[in-house]
């Protein structure tokens, strides 16, 4: 992970925080218009103060006319001024969401690809909680605590025991907001943690919708699904019932913060210590209420903050284990020599070792048939020499760069890869053999000519246009296996690597793909290929044989096959001169 900022020796740095605040234009003119707000809200009851001071007394029509008027127009400038602070806050969450959506997408599939936590579709729906909370109300509150803290004031300067009544209220309405963050906040935290894991093993489990089917496993998956549910639904409960207590208490104090000034307005005014009459007294009724609203606001609004924490808590998170692509070095399209360098290799977010000290070259011109038992490493070979894994230690070299570091988006026209379990996207035929790039129908119909599938597709609904539905879901295995060879010869790469090619194929199409195979030798292209079959074994020029990670032999075709049928007459030869053990004689008492 490279260091943030703030030095390698800094703390956890909170990297959407840094976001935001390159919104500090937007941020001082939602706090502007929130304080010019605030000034303004005090206009009603300056205007009250007058209705029940100077109009009453005069009895004069045309004041309060003018009165009225200008009360009016304040009222429209506070809208303007408010409509203006959700405009700057809504930049700030549109900037906010502008510069992070693709950092979180390419976070997020840097976390699938290296099998690391944050490799789901969570982070996108954390991403638009934290969007939304940057113009939700409860930023908006906490933009008016100092408009609050004026009023707050100013009932000091009316009385002082006025102000004290006051700051009561308020330290109530923190004492709640400290209640409500110590009670709520590890219910709701375990609440959003509980409908994470319930709304990922539903994803995870519908995607084998088949299966659950066909064995009658539906009632027992949804037990399971029910239990984390109910986990989940329980802890918000629980959350929402304190909070719902606090939050009513909060608005229960507000409202009698109200009466109490008022009381306590008219207990100072008896006693000669209030100026301006019994206007004050509503004024100070007034001035008690708005100076809590924001406070009772921030109880009210605070599973919302919750729920942002945590959103930004896991983000942070998942940017902080994030390293971005840096700058790469422009290199020659490649000639296809491919070579692996003493490879040893586990899975990504696995200190397992699957590779030890592979080695080979394959070179242009030839198949190299990759072959060996089950779980000999066959497959993450293949991720290691398509550059989609990195190697522990030792290279794998495409004319002699390391596969792993060469900027895939410079590399990926020249490389072309089939993967055992084949990955088909939404989208039309065409646009998955183009790699959902800019779409040549000639080289798309010419690869789709290659793989024997030119009718198929042709008698498609829409032919090339057809959309083939999630993973290729309108297709056959044989079809999805021979589409996605298709997308891996699109464009002529240089190099092709082949995971199990035959695997979904009947004998026609098998033997189509070992004409393919002749083909793409003839015009140079460099052909590596896993399989557990014999049909591609007539098109090898070297065969890579592995057993429990290693290499055992690397060779032509022909020594290597001999080697191995040489080993294996050997082991037959000993098993045959080994003594066969004798029959075990019977238990006293036991029958024949």
């Amino acid at each position: 992970m490279t260091p943030s900022p703030a030095g390698p020796t800094a703390p956890r740095a909170n990297v959407l925080l840094r976001v935001v605040l390159q919104h500090r234009t937007e941020l001082r003119t939602a706090a502007w218009m929130s304080l010019v707000i605030g000034v303004l809200m005090l206009v009603p009851s300056w205007y009250m103060f007058e209705v029940y001071g100077r109009v009453l007394n005069s009895r004069n029509a045309t004041t309060l006319m003018w009165l009225l008027l200008m009360v009016m127009g304040i009222y429209l400038v506070i809208e303007l001024l408010d409509l203006v602070r959700a405009r700057a806050l809504h930049a700030v969450a549109q900037g906010f969401d502008q510069k992070l959506k693709q950092t979180v997408f390419e976070a997020v599939f840097q976390a699938n690809l290296k099998r690391l936590p944050g490799g789901t579709t969570q982070p996108f729906n954390d991403l638009k909680n934290l969007k939304d909370f940057i113009a939700s109300p409860f930023v908006t509150s906490v933009l008016d605590i100092p408009a609050a803290l004026l009023c707050l004031v100013l009932l000091f300067a009316m009385g002082p025991w006025l102000g004290v009544m006051a700051m009561v209220g308020a330290g109530v309405q923190v004492v709640l907001i400290v209640l409500t963050q110590r009670r709520t906040m590890p219910l709701l935290t375990g609440a959003m943690a509980a409908s994470i894991q319930a709304q990922h093993y539903a994803t995870n489990t519908l995607r084998n919708a088949q299966v659950i089917e066909s064995m009658g496993m539906l009632e027992r998956i949804h037990a399971r699904w029910i239990k984390r549910q109910h986990h989940f639904l329980q802890r918000q409960s629980d959350a929402s019932d304190y909070a719902g207590i606090t939050s009513a208490v909060a608005k229960t104090v507000q409202l009698m913060q109200g009466s109490v000034l008022l009381g306590g307005a008219t207990w100072v005014m008896l006693h000669g210590q209030l100026w301006g009459g019994a206007g004050m007294v509503i004024v100070a009724s007034i001035l008690g209420g708005r100076a809590l609203q924001p406070l009772a606001q921030l109880v009210g609004q605070w599973r919302l903050f919750v729920s942002a924490r945590d959103a930004q808590e896991r983000m942070n998170k998942l940017l902080l284990d994030f390293t971005p692509p840096g700058p790469t070095m422009q290199l020659p399209p490649p000639t296809g020599r491919l070579t692996a360098e003493a490879v040893q290799a586990t899975a990504p977010g696995s200190t397992q070792r699957i590779l030890h000290n592979v080695g080979f070259t394959a070179v242009p011109g030839e198949l190299t048939l990759i072959i060996g038992p089950t779980a000999s490493g066959k497959s993450t070979l293949a991720r290691l020499l398509v550059g989609a894994w990195p190697c522990a230690t030792g290279k794998v070299r495409l004319d002699g760069a390391d596969v792993h570091a060469w900027d895939k988006a410079q590399l990926g026209p020249h490389m072309g890869y089939l993967p055992q379990n084949v990955e088909l996207f939404e989208g039309t035929v065409a646009e998955n053999v183009a790699r959902f790039g800019n779409v040549d129908m000639d080289a798309v119909k010419a690869a789709v000519e290659a793989v024997g599938m030119r009718a198929t597709v042709e008698a498609l609904p829409e032919g090339y246009e057809t959309r083939i539905g999630e993973d290729g879901a309108v297709l056959s295995g044989g079809q999805r296996q021979r589409l996605g060879l298709a997308r891996a010869l699109y464009g002529n790469p240089r190099v092709l690597v082949l995971d199990e090619p035959n695997a979904s194929l009947d004998a026609a199409g098998e033997q189509n793909l070992l004409e393919l195979i002749h083909r793409l030798k003839a015009a140079g292209m460099t052909l590596v290929a896993i399989t557990h079959r014999n049909t591609l074994m007539p098109a090898a020029d070297k065969i890579v044989l592995m057993r429990e990670g290693q290499t055992v032999a690397f060779g032509p075709r022909d020594e290597v096959l001999a080697a191995l049928a040489k080993a294996n007459e050997q082991l037959r030869a000993r098993s045959v001169a080994a003594p066969t053990p004798g029959p075990k004689l019977a238990a006293p008492g036991a029958t024949a």
